[in-house]
């Protein structure tokens, strides 16, 4: 199953003053608010939605925070909520109606949560393996979540699920140089339906063999940070196509990093041997609320004053529904990246049979 890592939010209690008195309540009544995260993916084979409540002490019981968080029973609702997932599709301008689909959510409990803020390893989420849809001949579908709380009260979230098959990785091959330079290459992409925030990722992919051990598999990476859509400059006379710019020193930079002094020592017998097996882009793309969310998160980091956002696209609750997606491809490295590459010989990269397949099986793919 593919996994979803939820972001949790903390919500604080409410501060009340009382303007003819110095005292200050930091506790109201305890009211029951859902907190609810979910990013659904139309690919996916299991759409996993985080449900939990939020908690808070009183003025005569206060509480740390941080130590009621680490307790399951403290974010959890008891049992299984009514939970469900109901599909709509475009019809006639804007407007969505109901398919007829509706899918009950079921509850399990992923055992890997890394530590943190809340408790862990153990976390209990809902899900669904339903098939989700995101477009089909011109229409676009929404999902509309619905949960039933044990005190009756009912809350709902919504949105329209991003992508389709226009959602394209258009270039073929990234260029790199070893030698200094202030040239820029481009990744070349066809934006998705309905996204409005994108995050871009290359990948260098290679095997590495110390002398005496066995073969491993290792990558750099780098990421260009979450954009809305319109921080990407368009392509002239190509509709929908927009394109990220890099360093042609980028990869070389990155490998110099990742690599350091581990070079080989002595040419003829290595201490290390390396092998290119190949370089993939990777771009995920997000709805309007997880790109609004995402701004609002960036917008407390940047701020010199401690703000507690009020953003939810939650009703009734707090918290992020929205929908993603993404796409991967595997390119070519320019003939002029590969020559720098295996010019570096302190590095210790070869040319292996297998990558020359590799680049064969590419280059006979667009020919």
């Amino acid at each position: 199953m593919k996994k979803l890592y939820f972001a949790l939010s903390l919500l604080a209690c409410m501060t009340l003053f009382n303007a003819c008195s110095t005292d200050v309540e930091l506790y109201t009544d305890y009211k029951d608010v859902a907190i609810i995260y979910g990013l659904l993916d139309h690919q996916a084979d299991t759409n996993f939605i985080k449900i939990t409540r939020a908690f808070c002490g009183t003025n005569d019981d206060p509480i740390n925070a941080h130590e009621v968080a680490l307790i399951a029973d403290s974010s959890n609702y008891p049992g299984k909520l009514d939970a469900r997932l109901v599909e709509l599709k475009s019809t006639i301008g804007s407007q969505y109606e109901p398919t007829g689909r509706e899918f009950v959510l079921d509850t399990m409990t992923i055992h890997d949560k890394e530590e943190g803020t809340f408790y862990s390893p153990d976390q209990k989420v809902y899900y669904t393996t339903e098939q989700l849809n995101a477009s089909n001949n011109g229409s676009r579908y929404k999902y509309r979540l619905i949960v039933v709380k044990p005190d009756g009260d009912t809350v709902t979230a919504q949105t329209t699920m991003v992508g389709d098959e226009e959602f394209l990785i258009l270039s073929n091959s990234v260029d790199f140089q070893l030698a200094h330079s202030d040239r820029m290459g481009r990744i070349v992409f066809k934006a998705a339906g309905m996204a409005s925030m994108y995050d871009i990722k290359m990948q260098f992919n290679y095997r590495e063999q110390l002398a005496g051990q066995e073969m491993k598999y290792r990558n750099v990476s780098c990421s260009f940070g979450t954009k809305s859509l319109y921080e990407y400059p368009k392509v002239e006379y190509l509709e929908n196509t927009y394109y990220q710019e890099y360093s042609k020193n980028l990869l070389f930079n990155a490998l110099e990093d990742a690599i350091g002094s581990d070079t080989v020592v002595n040419f003829n017998h290595p201490n290390v041997v390396r092998y290119f097996d190949s370089f993939v882009i990777f771009i995920s793309a997000g709805g309007d609320e997880l790109n609004y969310y995402n701004s609002v998160y960036q917008a407390q980091l940047d701020s010199p004053i401690s703000l507690v956002s009020t953003f939810t696209s939650i009703e009734g609750g707090y918290g992020l529904f929205s929908s993603r997606t993404a796409i991967k491809k595997a390119v070519r490295l320019s003939s002029k990246a590969l020559r720098d590459l295996y010019s570096k010989e302190s590095w210790g990269f070869r040319e292996s049979r297998s990558q020359k397949i590799f680049v064969d099986e590419i280059k006979n793919s667009y020919l």
